[in-house]
């Protein structure tokens, strides 16, 4: 499974109080809420394109758009590796309000097929074209499971682009309702529980694809039980991405 950590743990040997324990360090330090690996890239001389997910008509980016977004991402980080980017400024955005609009994204960056840096924002926190700047600058230089990208790399880095729509609350009457709800490789998943919350990108779905793991999983990940699910008092919001690639 590209760009996850695996952990292999014997549950004889720890016991499974143990077993909770561990696997709810491992989601908290690993995968924090902030750090996703959107698994999508274009093979090698493949134009950027969209990776549509059931998002309304309005709130869809042009391929156009999306491309102009890539090319932000990439100009930001050579700003802050070589002074200016390597291909000089280029031709302005393309005319569209979208890219004023409050939106979470998020910026991956990929070498050699592998995971490179990978951070963004689930809640909106400013534009789509401002933060597609600052998480590119954080996916290169400040995501801590890597070193900050190297000028000498570069060449080899790959950018992949996604914005979020905003999350909305998933209503259900029982875990049997929320599981019928929830739509697997469309829907990205928020749960909250008091102060405890984690978030899966609809990508995570081609890892876990059966509703029932995708539930546990993020649960240990928000550092709770992995059945919290079934006990009914979550809250849940749902999301779709739109990603593009380079």
């Amino acid at each position: 499974m590209k760009g996850c950590f695996i952990i292999a743990v014997n549950q004889d040997v720890l016991g499974q109080a143990s077993m909770k324990i561990a696997m709810r360090i491992f989601y908290l330090i690993l995968t924090g809420v902030w750090l996703f690996r959107p698994m999508c890239w274009a093979g090698p001389g493949e134009k950027p394109h969209i990776q549509e997910d059931n998002m309304t008509r309005e709130g869809e980016f042009t391929e156009e758009e999306g491309a102009y977004l890539l090319k932000v991402a990439r100009e930001t980080i050579e700003r802050e590796l070589f002074g200016k980017p390597l291909k000089g400024a280029g031709a302005g955005p393309p005319p569209s309000a979208k890219f004023h609009q409050r939106r979470g994204t998020f910026v991956t960056l990929t070498k050699d097929g592998n995971l490179r840096g990978c951070i963004g924002h689930i809640i909106p926190q400013e534009s789509v074209l401002e933060g597609v700047k600052i998480n590119a600058i954080n996916a290169a230089f400040k995501d801590p499971r890597f070193m900050p990208v190297r000028p000498e790399e570069w060449d080899k880095i790959k950018i992949e682009v996604s914005i979020l729509s905003e999350p909305k609350p998933l209503h259900y009457k029982d875990p049997q309702d929320l599981l019928n709800k929830l739509r697997p490789g469309i829907d990205g998943v928020i749960i909250k529980k008091g102060y405890a919350q984690a978030t899966f990108l609809p990508q995570v779905w081609e890892q876990l694809p059966r509703k029932e793991d995708f539930l546990t999983h993020l649960c240990l990940k928000a550092g709770l039980d992995g059945d919290e699910w079934k006990k009914g008092d979550l809250e849940v919001y749902t999301y779709q991405v739109q990603a593009f690639e380079e």
